[in-house]
């Protein structure tokens, strides 16, 4: 994978965990009913994507590809 890929993939994944844990942190509204998305699932898949790319992209600025 490239460096501009894996730059754009982190850029996206971290927002992404940052604003799943926003509302998975928010308090369940009992009028509107059961949440649909698994909010706090989607914030730790989008931690463990985050950190695999950081760990890919040092590899990448490293040279060990």
């Amino acid at each position: 994978m490239s460096l501009t890929l894996t730059l754009i993939l982190l850029a996206v994944a971290v927002p992404l965990t940052a604003f799943a844990g926003w509302r998975g942190a928010q308090a369940p509204n009992v009028v509107k009913g059961p949440r649909m998305v698994p909010w706090r699932f989607v914030m730790l898949v989008g931690a463990a994507l985050s950190f695999m790319l950081l760990i890919h992209l040092a590899r990448v600025a490293a040279g060990a590809g």
